[in-house]
């Protein structure tokens, strides 16, 4: 990650421009979709995928919290279902908020055969970078071992072993 504060508010930008963006893309959805099936059909289809998605985030909810305690018990650490319920109250936010976007956005997230690709990909490029800037490289082990990196470099290969000086070749 960059510590860069221009490329900061970029990113911040994409992420407002997303948020404003869903809801104008469910709005323009939303009126070719009343205007075919007409305006009680839509309401109750939206209403309907609401209902459903709650009544699926709240299974998957208790399944992830038993998940949680499971693995708190026997004394591992917890990190895929955290990520889970944090995706699953974001399923529940699309899901509550009417419109098809949210509502396919939500359904992605709280079912698990799409929810482990995403937490994934979530992990891979959120949670990793975020722990390598926080500890400088300690949390996945990708930290210098060989002294200062400005520093004489010793060679470990056992056949060449020795500073990069030396005459083993």
């Amino acid at each position: 990650m960059n510590d860069d504060p221009i490329e900061t508010r970029m990113q911040t930008r994409w992420v407002i421009a997303a948020l404003l963006a869903i809801p104008l893309l469910d709005t323009l959805l939303l009126v070719p979709l009343a205007s075919t099936i007409g305006f009680v059909p839509t309401v109750l289809l939206v209403v309907l995928t609401g209902l459903v998605g709650m009544l699926l985030v709240r299974a998957e909810g208790r399944h992830t919290l038993s998940k949680l305690q499971r693995k708190v018990a026997t004394g591992g650490i917890p990190t895929n279902e955290l990520l889970d319920g944090g995706l699953l109250i974001a399923a529940g936010a699309f899901l509550l908020t009417p419109g098809v976007v949210t509502d396919l956005i939500g359904f992605l997230l709280a079912i698990p055969v799409t929810r482990f690709p995403i937490r994934e990909t979530t992990k891979r490029f959120v949670v990793k970078p975020y722990l390598e800037k926080q500890t400088g490289g300690f949390a996945s082990g990708n930290v210098w071992v060989g002294g200062f990196p400005d520093d004489d470099v010793v060679n470990l290969d056992p056949e060449n072993y020795g500073r990069p000086d030396d005459d083993n070749s």
